[in-house]
């Protein structure tokens, strides 16, 4: 037996003992290169009051001393995570223009959730930030036009309804509990999923040729798409991201992130301060 083993070993070349040998670093180097890109999609509220939804949370103002208290807290928490590069929701261009001015201190107080966590965050890790967003039509008043002339009000307005109801427990969060305990409820999965149901609903809003459900769910559905294009192509092997967009956006971009190949999702509730 110990000779059938030695005469099996002596039949290997030595050059490929040598390549034998090196399979195992190999390996080891391939594992560490393919490590999946980690993001954390970070779903917030409008900071600014810009009233461009169609439902709007009433927000106090974040440049008094308590809200830039636990705006400090928040991102001092997801610091852990150790960032590289920080997304957010405005346009490439601006984000360049305006972050280099708030690095100067320069730029004028803002209360927009994009400098307030994201250029901060950015700052205080020595990220880069990125611009993500991109247009998009979102032809509402067609589907609320339709709802209404054709028989379908009463499922528009419970559709409505029920995200009212988010918003209202919002609004309770942050005068009870203050901005951490709010971006917590804002990215717990299941409610993500029940906000996102409202699109799927609105397919039910239409007749024959005529779907203005189908077309607002695509519209939406197509700038998240672009979205998630602009990440994709941003992040880099070993990156980790964090990624704030309006609540809204958030269970289609971690869907993105959870289907593509090469990437992991980081859930930012086991980062939030509680």
């Amino acid at each position: 037996m110990n000779n059938a083993k030695f005469s099996v070993r002596k039949a290997i070349p030595p050059r490929l003992l040598i390549f034998a040998t090196c399979l195992g670093p190999t390996a080891a180097l391939a594992a560490e290169l393919a490590k999946p890109v980690e993001v954390m999609v970070v779903g917030v509220f409008h900071m600014s009051n810009p009233g461009h939804d169609i439902h709007n949370l009433k927000v106090d103002d974040v440049l008094e001393p308590k809200p830039q208290s636990e705006i400090a807290a928040v991102t001092g928490a997801l610091m852990r995570f150790r960032p590289t590069k920080v997304g957010v929701e405005w346009p490439a261009d601006i984000v360049a223009e305006r972050y280099k001015q708030y690095l100067a201190s320069t730029l004028a107080p803002s209360r927009n959730e994009v400098v307030q966590l994201g250029f901060r965050l950015a700052k205080t890790v020595g990220a880069q930030v990125y611009g993500l967003d991109a247009d998009g039509d979102f032809p509402y008043e067609r589907l609320k036009n339709f709802a209404e002339s054709r028989g379908f009000s009463a499922l528009l307005d419970e559709l409505n309804a029920r995200i009212q109801r988010d918003v209202d427990e919002q609004a309770r969060l942050l005068a009870q509990k203050g901005i951490s305990a709010d971006l917590r409820f804002l990215n717990d999965p299941v409610r993500l999923k029940s906000d996102n149901a409202f699109y799927r609903n609105t397919l039910r809003i239409g007749l024959g040729g005529d779907q203005p459900g189908a077309d607002l769910t695509a519209s939406w559905y197509h700038r998240n798409l672009l979205i998630c294009a602009n990440l994709l192509q941003l992040a880099k092997p070993d990156d980790r991201i964090v990624f704030f967009f309006g609540s809204g956006h958030a269970f289609l971009l971690r869907q993105c992130v959870t289907e593509t190949p090469g990437f992991k999702l980081i859930e930012p509730d086991d980062y939030l301060p509680k």
